[in-house]
């Protein structure tokens, strides 16, 4: 793959094959770059031709793990100091990849596949904060009249 901007991480997943199915090691803490500790993990299903953003958050990165079904996955660096980077390719059971989004990096996914398909997500902060007492850190592009955009040619 091209090379990615600072801080988004990218890594093909190895499935471990024998009688009994398949074994997939998604990250381990030894692997991840210096400071980033997951705080929570959860598994979200998405239906055949639905989309998941474009969003992003101002303080939380995402720890992305595509293992099943097949995605389209979108990545704008929208953060100041940016060269107008972004990106896009196909991740899922053909192409299992990890995906660590920064702060300030717009992403979002679509399910191109014909059936419901799973993802997986640990993000270094909690969602609402502590107790869910917080506001949400998020963008939603989606929601706004925005350049980022899951429909349409990249």
């Amino acid at each position: 793959m091209d090379s990615f901007p600072p801080g988004v991480i990218v890594w093909e997943l190895k499935p471990h094959n024998d009688s009994r199915g398949f074994l997939i090691e998604l990250f381990r803490s030894d692997e991840l770059p210096e400071g980033f500790q997951p705080e929570m993990s959860y598994i979200s299903v998405t239906h055949p031709g639905v989309s998941r953003g474009p969003h992003e958050h101002v303080e939380q990165s995402d720890l992305f793990a595509f293992v099943d079904g097949e995605y389209e996955l979108r990545l704008w660096d929208a953060r100041k100091n940016s060269n107008g980077w972004k990106a896009c390719f196909h991740v899922g059971e053909k192409n299992p990849m990890a995906v660590i989004v920064p702060p300030g990096v717009v992403h979002g996914y679509k399910n191109i596949c014909k059936r419901d398909a799973y993802v997986l997500n640990y993000p270094n902060a909690l969602y609402a904060g502590k107790g869910k007492s917080e506001k949400v850190d998020e963008i939603r592009h989606e929601e706004i009249n925005s350049p980022f955009s899951m429909e349409g040619d990249f």
